[in-house]
């Protein structure tokens, strides 16, 4: 049996009209001749739908729900169990015979971090049985059971991951994870104006892209694909368009050749980051050290670091803004915090080896009177810290210079 994984998000399940587009799409895939296994999210995004994860969060008080860790993540998951439940219903009310299934029956076991956790092995016979009874079988994502029985969350995104997982674990043909726009864009069309579809992706560069701020897809998923070498699809949910690919480089794809060797493939940016200073040509190794894991331990994240013997120079979110200035503050270090910043990035396969790409990037936003703050790279990406208000112009300015809107 050749087995095929659709996931559904949130926005293709939010009215009684958008699920029936999503079992159309799951019943095209029926008569072509596939064994399906849909994973959905919970229905709607954000506060106004009533079993959306947002919602369910807000039933519990911030300063509540952060001491009942574990029974957070059996409330957050009844979300999505809802979803599984009325879309394994709607699928019968088009003819096709079909079964709801918890991440706990679907095989999913996970670690204990509640609300973080990680999936450690899927054991999908259960869901075999049912495939071979001629069940499209509807799992839960975001989901699974930890060895101690506990019901785990995977984290925002993680019906990704379920589908991911899942197709590895049954060996699936591809995974297509349906959304409400017709693919990987270029750039954030409500950055640049001249964003277009990609028509295919390495794992490598989308893995990139998403770590960078690209709302494409979990990074985590990708990189599940990845391993278990299945193609992903991105699609939409309301079009018959093919999406985007994503799948390894040298592979063949129903014919795609899987090129990969585009410099830069796409622009990819994070908001409301501050630049942090920490002045210290009078400090020890030892005591930089200090600083580094007391953040750390904070729960402070920190991005675009550079080390030198004068100064250590990083970026955080804003929101952690007043926590690290206060534990900076401890140390009794010269500090020096500003708001207003934004991570821009061009990824591409392509870029590795390849001279001049700083250089290009450099031109191109000094051109548009751009101003770089930091700076970093890696095989596959080069980030520029830039002014919040200088966001668009220089994702548009590196968006063109790479020739994306071609």
């Amino acid at each position: 049996m050749k087995i095929l994984v659709q996931k559904f998000g949130g926005t293709s399940l939010d009215t009684e009209e958008n699920r029936r587009h999503a079992a159309w799409k799951v019943k095209e895939a029926v008569q072509t001749g596939y064994g399906v296994v849909v994973v959905v999210s919970a229905m709607g995004r954000g506060a106004d739908y009533p079993y959306s994860t947002d919602t369910l969060i807000g039933l519990m008080s911030e300063e509540i729900a952060g001491s009942m860790a574990e029974e957070m993540d059996l409330l957050l998951s009844c979300g999505e169990i809802i979803s599984a439940v009325v879309f394994a219903g709607v699928l019968r009310g088009e003819g096709c015979e079909s079964c709801a299934m918890s991440g706990r029956q679907a095989g999913i076991q996970t670690g204990g971090n509640f609300g973080e956790a990680h999936i450690r092995r899927v054991r999908p016979d259960r869901i075999l049985e049912r495939l071979h009874l001629g069940q499209v079988v509807v799992v839960a994502g975001f989901q699974g059971v930890s060895d101690t029985g506990c019901v785990t969350t995977l984290g925002r995104g993680g019906s990704d991951i379920t589908a991911a997982a899942l197709g590895c674990a049954l060996e699936a043909e591809k995974v297509e994870v349906f959304t409400d726009v017709d693919g990987i864009m270029t750039a954030d069309p409500r950055v640049v104006s001249g964003a277009t579809r990609v028509k295919r992706l390495t794992y490598r560069e989308v893995c990139e892209m998403a770590h960078l701020g690209a709302k494409v897809i979990h990074p985590r998923a990708a990189e599940i694909a990845t391993e278990g070498g299945v193609p992903l699809w991105i699609r939409n949910t309301f079009s018959h368009d093919e999406g985007t690919l994503i799948a390894d480089r040298l592979k063949l794809v129903e014919g795609i050749p899987i090129k990969g060797d585009t410099v830069v493939s796409g622009i990819a940016h994070i908001t409301e980051l501050a630049q942090v200073k920490v002045s210290t040509g009078d400090v020890t190794a030892g005591k930089r050290l200090e600083v580094l894991k007391a953040l750390a331990e904070a729960g402070i994240s920190l991005d675009l670091i550079n080390v030198s013997p004068q100064e250590m120079c990083f970026t955080i979110k804003e929101a952690k803004t007043e926590s690290a200035k206060k534990l900076l503050k401890s140390f009794d270090l010269d500090v020096r915090i500003e708001k207003g910043f934004a991570k821009v990035s061009a990824v591409g396969a392509g870029m590795r080896g390849v001279p001049g790409v700083m250089a290009s990037i450099v031109e191109s936003l000094t051109a548009s009177g751009i101003e770089i703050h930091q700076s970093a790279d890696s095989h596959t990406s080069i980030s520029c810290l830039v002014r919040s208000e200088d966001l668009c112009g220089a994702a548009t300015a590196l968006h063109n210079c790479f020739g994306l809107s071609q």
